[in-house]
């Protein structure tokens, strides 16, 4: 969830700690930092007042502040934080209940805990032996970390591992071929992690600005931006949604190479074990591209060439591919890191939700797996919303399916055999909508027969349903901001609007779809009441509705003049050939020139010039 979602989930107390954080970093980096003093001085320096828009913004100046800080003061606590934090950046955590991160917290220690009583034995056997085994590797690295972490003592400081000491383990560790779990349980035998209190850990990560916790809902949130900032300090440059894509193009074989650097079984371990273990050793991407994923006789030129491929493999739309491993490395890490807001767009909110509901149905054991690779609880209920809130993309869903089982759903589906099966999949539903936005007036008409005759499949119980789906696509193309979060904010049991467009922090246009089989749209009375209870449940959440706008087919005369007359909403209506006419429009211009504003004019809108002058 990005930084300017969670600010408006959450009121301002459970905001306090983090403005305060942010206040503290412009204040002490203003003076010489004349971009973010012009930011501040925009908001008289009251950045406590400041909307969720103006604090993003301040926050991208200050992110490098923010990282040094951080830096600093995770360097000076224990143990726990850093078991926590591992926690909270993996895919599918930024967003989960405390109990949750409690009992994920617990399970991980318990593992962490196994794993060092497993490397204590195989140390312990190594003492006083010759022999340069796997124990006597591990006890090396032991002995050095247990030096890093007491030599504070020996000037009377409390024992810790600084962050230049911290680096040259780590390059330690990468020489040794210790994977990071490995070197995390080695630590726990020298400074051991507490099993409990895992809320206090909590609380402390808030109290630094790291997340934020919603007393209500009893919920943790960590925004986008600031996993980024921890993955970076923890030399993660990678998630691991985005390691399994490239793992997922291995063959047996290169996976076995990754885990024979790092003294792993091979023999007789199933593939999807392989790639799971590679995954939970924390193994650094780089170091596997660079070097774990190779064997020992291959050339730099061979290995170019195996990134080369596996480039094309993931289908990465890259303009260079670069001339050196290193350079290939980095268009991989990079494109991968940035492919989320291209994924997004790839499907529309109703695009994805069909894709996910279609993959359950050839896939019906998908939302287990999506819970266990993701850590959701499993009492989670699962919705599109949930996984946008969770940067969880449309392809990250296909990639957690293997390769044979993604090809079954491809066939089942029907589709070509050539090509990506992933890529696909993905097309298919794209293709999908596409046809519905091409029949977009015949939808709104509830025409079954036209639809059908256009090669529509629709159930005319779907229809309502459809058309508002599509409507809010159509709005998204646009470049309009259609708020799911707000929408599910303001909506009760007997209140569901439509669609919600949010135009800033505080202004918002209500959407209504409107379907009709026969004849104009002539419903005023129903639809004024239902519009009005939307305005109120707006307005009680701080939201300023700039404008309610209402889709239908067309209007009988009376319905446009009761909206023209009502003094309480300002109304404006558009039909849906009209709304086809401007997105259309908007797509054949280079640089379409479209504004929210433009919905808000009040009573019949002229689609035609709109469209004219887009």
């Amino acid at each position: 969830m990005k930084l300017s979602q969670v600010l408006s989930s959450i009121n301002q107390v459970e905001k306090s700690k983090f403005i305060s954080c942010l206040d503290k970093l412009c204040s002490g980096a203003i003076h010489h930092d004349q971009k973010l003093a012009k930011s501040v001085n925009k908001i008289d320096g009251q950045i406590k007042n400041a909307s969720g828009s103006e604090i993003t913004a301040l926050f991208t100046l200050v992110s490098e502040y923010f990282k040094d800080a951080i830096q600093e003061q995770l360097a000076m606590s224990g143990a726990q934080i850093g078991l926590l934090i591992n926690i909270l950046i993996r895919d599918g955590n930024s967003v989960a209940r405390t109990s949750w991160i409690e009992t994920l917290y617990n399970k991980e220690w318990l593992e962490l805990n196994k794993l060092s009583n497993e490397l204590l034995e195989d140390i312990e056997a190594s003492r006083g032996t010759e022999e340069f085994s796997r124990g006597k590797i591990l006890s090396i690295y032991q002995d050095c970390l247990r030096t890093a972490f007491k030599n504070d003592e020996k000037i009377n400081r409390e024992a810790r591992i600084s962050d230049d000491e911290r680096g040259i383990l780590n390059c330690l560790a990468n020489s040794l071929n210790v994977s990071m779990d490995e070197a995390s349980a080695i630590e726990n035998l020298i400074d051991p992690i507490p099993q409990n209190n895992a809320l206090d850990g909590l609380n402390a990560l808030r109290e630094m600005g790291v997340l934020f916790i919603n007393r209500k809902r009893s919920e943790v949130l960590i925004p986008d931006e600031v996993v980024a900032i921890l993955n970076e300090l923890q030399g993660r440059e990678l998630a691991d949604k985005h390691t399994l894509r490239i793992l997922r193009s291995f063959t047996d074989a290169e996976l076995s190479n990754v885990l024979k650097h790092y003294g792993k079984k091979v023999r007789g371990v199933d593939r999807e074990v392989k790639i799971h273990t590679i995954i939970h050793s924390l193994i650094p991407i780089r170091t596997i591209l660079q070097r774990d994923l190779f064997a020992a006789n291959e050339t730099q030129n061979q290995r170019k060439d195996r990134l080369k491929q596996l480039i094309s493999d993931l289908e990465l739309s890259v303009d260079k591919i670069g001339t050196t491993l290193d350079e290939r490395i980095d268009v991989i890490i990079d494109t991968l890191n940035e492919s989320a807001a291209n994924e997004f767009e790839s499907l529309s909110a109703a695009g994805f939700k069909e894709m996910y509901t279609s993959l359950q149905l050839h896939f019906p054991s998908l939302e287990v797996l999506l819970k266990k690779e993701f850590e959701l609880e499993d009492n989670e209920d699962i919705d599109i919303d949930k996984l946008r809130a969770l940067s969880i993309t449309p392809v990250d869903i296909l990639y957690l399916l293997n390769n044979e089982e993604i090809k079954i759903v491809r066939d089942k589906m029907g589709l070509s055999k050539r090509g990506n099966p992933r890529q696909l999949i993905l097309e298919s539903f794209a293709n999908a909508n596409d046809r519905f936005i091409e029949n977009y007036s015949l939808l709104a008409k509830r025409d079954l027969a036209g639809l059908k005759l256009a090669g529509v499949d629709i159930s005319e119980a779907d229809l309502g349903i459809k058309f508002e789906e599509i409507t809010k696509e159509i709005f998204e193309n646009l470049n309009l901001t259609v708020d799911e979060d707000v929408r599910k904010a303001i909506n009760t049991a007997k209140d569901k609007a439509d669609i919600i467009i949010s135009l800033s922090d505080d202004d918002v246009i209500i959407g209504e779809a409107k379907t009709c089989k026969n004849g104009d749209f002539a419903k005023y009375s129903t639809t004024s009441r239902q519009i009005k209870a939307y305005v109120s449940r707006c307005e009680n959440q701080g939201k300023r509705v700039a404008q309610v706008l209402i889709v239908a087919p067309s209007f009988s005369t009376d319905f446009v003049e009761s909206a023209e007359m009502d003094t309480e909403v300002n109304i404006s209506l558009l039909e849906a050939k009209g709304l086809k006419l401007i997105y259309d429009a908007f797509k054949a211009r280079r640089n379409p020139k479209f504004s929210a504003k433009l919905l808000t004019k009040g009573g019949l809108l002229k689609a035609e010039l709109i469209a004219k002058n887009i």
